[in-house]
């Protein structure tokens, strides 16, 4: 079993399931005691902004608020890099705990040995 694991959303309220999908997941690893690396890219990029995960609804799932703050206190959450600066998102603006980085930190965690990585 992996010991660590990378999960990369790209999906946000343009596709709920897959999104929900991705944060139910990193939730579960981490409650599991799973090194979970969280990766918002695309449209998931606004949930590193405060008060976005509440908008979020998807019946049948589990409050993305809650999923988030499960993940930002069991492992870490990244924002990407150009996601950011396509959506005029600075450090000053993202949750408590959210770290903004790029492709090169993706790949050199994605690689590391006993790292699972999953894409949604």
């Amino acid at each position: 079993m992996a010991k660590k694991l990378v999960i990369k959303v790209t999906a946000g309220t343009d596709a709920p399931e897959r999104c929900s999908q991705a944060f139910t997941v990193a939730a579960v690893a981490a409650a599991s005691g799973v090194e979970v690396s969280l990766w918002l890219t695309g449209e998931s990029a606004w949930f590193a902004l405060p008060d976005r995960a509440a908008e979020f609804e998807l019946p049948h799932s589990a409050p993305l608020p809650d999923l988030l703050d499960s993940i930002l206190a069991g492992g870490r959450v990244t924002l990407c890099t150009q996601c950011a600066a396509r959506r005029d998102i600075t450090e000053k603006d993202v949750l408590e705990g959210v770290r903004i980085a790029g492709a090169q930190v993706f790949v050199q965690e994605a690689m590391t040995d006993g790292t699972q990585a999953l894409v949604y």
